[in-house]
């Protein structure tokens, strides 16, 4: 099932596109008016994100290693990402 959800953050928007079946990301893309630092991390915070379980616990797991690794996303947080992915799970239910 083709998700789309868009996130407000304080400074500005994050929209996840996402296919789901079985609760399960099979692709992501992630985009909006934000910074991220390396240049090519966002792809590969998506790719890494594919196959990831759409549960807090997993997605915020696999969100947080790309922090650890050194990944700058100036004036947002890992969390505005894993909220804007998990609200792919509320768009589910309605």
């Amino acid at each position: 099932m083709r998700m789309t959800n868009t996130y407000a953050t304080k400074m500005g928007f994050i929209t996840v596109d996402a296919e789901v079946e079985n609760n399960v990301i099979l692709s992501i893309k992630i985009s909006g008016d934000f910074t991220i630092k390396p240049d090519d991390a966002l792809s590969l915070i998506e790719k890494h994100l594919s196959g990831v379980e759409l549960e807090r616990k997993f997605v915020g797991n696999a969100v947080g290693v790309f922090y650890m690794l050194g990944v700058e996303t100036p004036n947002l947080i890992k969390e505005d990402f894993i909220n804007a992915i998990m609200g792919l799970k509320e768009e589910k239910k309605d």
